[in-house]
């Protein structure tokens, strides 16, 4: 059997989560025939999807004995109320016990709510019964907020979901390489924060899908990094897996255990299926 304690990848085995769009009716099929009952799906809500789209694909993830984790766009919702009907509906219609702040993508934000942090303070997940949120962090930093604001930021909202009596749980942007990974790790606990932490990685996929999402996202040093590593036609030829990201950073937290609490979250870049496929294989050959 697979020494974990030998070959560094033991984030491979431990239970994961992955993401889908709420109106990716495919994906959202995949993980009700594919996921292993209990694994948890953050549903991203885009911008031309609406709130019932997000409802319906939690309600339907449930159904099949997955946990949806929504993910709440400040920017996306019109105002305070508007946040609290949704909440509860997804909390009645859906059994969703946690979810994904984020402030969103929109440079003008549809109404009175901007951030992350103002979501929390509102009091409407705790309301709803919600009782974990979790809130972004970034390998590379974010290519619109200085550095010193994302920490301050990281510990203002960390603080209220503390007041707020709920748990909370930091996800990371994804990146090309361990390095990134590692130094936000060493970060973040340097800041006295003991939350776990979920490594987010990008599903397999060829140069332009990922070139793609990693303009998108602001993913930018370490796809620099990667090109000059294998070269770009390697990557337009066999395209990218994670698995040399996760035997690293298995490697150092088994090795430093200050690192704290960290899983494994896969980015499926619009193909769940590939991305299980993926996973499915390499557990195999790590076998």
């Amino acid at each position: 059997m697979f020494d974990e304690s030998a070959r560094g990848s033991s984030l491979l085995f431990r239970p994961y989560t992955v993401e889908v769009t709420s109106g990716d009716r495919k994906s959202v099929a995949v993980a009700i025939e594919s996921l292993p009952k209990g694994t948890e799906v953050f549903v991203a809500n885009l911008p031309t999807d609406t709130s019932a789209d997000l409802v319906d694909a939690c309600k339907q993830l449930s159904a099949a004995g997955l946990s949806p984790v929504p993910h709440i766009v400040a920017r996306n919702i019109p105002d305070e109320p508007t946040l609290k009907n949704l909440l509860r509906e997804l909390a009645a219609q859906a059994d969703v016990k946690s979810a994904l702040c984020l402030a969103g993508d929109r440079d003008k934000p549809v109404g009175a709510l901007s951030d992350s942090l103002q979501l929390i303070r509102t009091g409407a997940f705790q309301d709803a019964g919600i009782g974990r949120l979790f809130i972004s962090c970034y390998p590379e930093g974010h290519p619109r907020i200085p550095d010193g604001v994302i920490r301050q930021a990281r510990l203002d909202k960390l603080k209220a979901i503390n007041d707020a009596g709920l748990e909370a749980v930091l996800m990371s942007q994804f990146c090309f390489e361990s390095g990134p990974y590692l130094s936000m790790l060493r970060e973040i606990r340097s800041q006295g924060i003991t939350a776990p932490v979920r490594i987010g990685v990008s599903g397999p996929a060829n140069v332009a899908k990922l070139m793609k999402y990693a303009i998108a996202c602001g993913v930018g040093a370490s796809m620099r990094a990667l090109k000059e590593k294998q070269g770009l036609a390697s990557m337009v030829l066999f395209g990218e897996t994670p698995d040399e990201i996760i035997a690293d950073v298995s490697a150092a937290v088994e090795q430093d255990p200050s690192l704290g609490e960290v899983g494994i979250h896969y980015f499926t870049l619009g193909s769940l299926k590939k991305t299980l496929e993926w996973l499915q294989r390499h557990r195999a050959e790590m076998a």
